[in-house]
């Protein structure tokens, strides 16, 4: 009986850890704010789209699929090495599933974009929305000494300002950014297919609201 106590206090203990994670990543997520403002003697990069990209993941009961979104353009403007302001605009119409492939890959590539007929609102509607942006709206520093990178963020015509970490490295003329793996609740951006919090009756057939996502930016100076 002692055995079988301290082994659900573990699985308990557990399944709080991995809740109390989670919630840890999830940026911080207010009202849009006004971008920040370039001064005149900031030094530009222009975002390398080639070498930039954003990762996603996506959860379900029946297991997880990921992939990869390219950033369209974008500019990162820095004073003595700070990042000061920026924006960039993400293609919506490159989501691309990693996971899968042949038929499946792009059944779920076409639902995740709502390009499939009967489907438009599914998730993205990318043929409405084709770009989202993040345009910067500040930089701090968090308890731990972590930079913090704020910035709105627009998909589906919605409008939202997040605070993530990143680190910023510069050599010569390049600049790389790294975000943090960190989640976002889709459904404040109106990506409401299939979710528990907003619709009854799903069953285990329900997708979490959080989306997974890490961003690498490259850039050289301008």
């Amino acid at each position: 009986m002692k055995r079988s106590f301290l082994n659900i206090f573990a699985v308990v203990a557990l399944g709080l850890a991995v809740v109390g994670c989670k919630k840890g990543n999830e940026a911080t997520t207010t009202e849009a704010e006004a971008p920040a403002v370039t001064e005149a003697t900031a030094q530009t990069y222009k975002v390398l789209t080639d070498e930039s990209t954003i990762e996603w993941k996506g959860f379900k009961p029946a297991g997880t699929h990921f992939g990869t979104i390219n950033i369209e353009s974008g500019v990162l403007n820095l004073e003595d090495n700070v990042i000061q302001s920026g924006t960039f605009l993400i293609d919506m119409t490159s989501i691309e599933v990693n996971d899968l492939e042949g038929d499946d890959k792009a059944g779920l590539e076409g639902h995740l974009k709502g390009s499939m007929e009967g489907k438009e609102d599914h998730f993205f509607n990318v043929e409405k929305f084709p770009t989202g942006t993040f345009e910067v709206t500040g930089i701090s520093t968090d308890a731990d000494g972590n930079m913090m990178l704020s910035g709105n963020l627009e998909l589906k015509g919605n409008k939202n300002n997040i605070t993530i970490p990143v680190s910023v490295a510069t050599s010569g003329e390049d600049l790389t950014l790294t975000s943090d793996t960190f989640t976002i609740d889709r459904t404040k951006w109106s990506v409401n297919y299939s979710s528990k919090s907003l619709f009854e009756d799903l069953g285990d057939k329900f997708i979490n609201d959080d989306i997974e996502l890490k961003i690498v930016v490259k850039a050289k100076k301008a």
